[in-house]
């Protein structure tokens, strides 16, 4: 089983959230599915099921590996890097 070997460099406490939704959907008008928070800045960009799949483009243009779920009620984070839930 691939395990990720990015959790132990992310900052404690994780970074709050820039913002409440993705500030990039806003912009192009489109409507995120769900919500994701960068564990590295605080960036909320919207999950791959959205039009923009921001949060998987803010990952690929800053390198920050780990994000987690910003919706009500979930708790699980993914690194992009290692393809895995952690």
């Amino acid at each position: 089983m691939k395990q990720c070997t990015h959790t132990d460099a992310l900052p404690d406490p994780e970074p709050e959230a820039l913002t409440e939704t993705c500030p990039e959907c806003l912009a192009e008008d489109t409507h995120p599915v769900q919500l994701r928070l960068c564990l590295t800045c605080g960036h909320v960009g919207c999950c791959d099921s959205s039009p923009g799949r921001h949060a998987a483009r803010h990952h690929r243009e800053s390198g920050h590996p780990v994000a987690r779920t910003f919706e009500p009620g979930e708790d699980w984070r993914w690194c992009f890097v290692d393809h895995v839930l952690v």
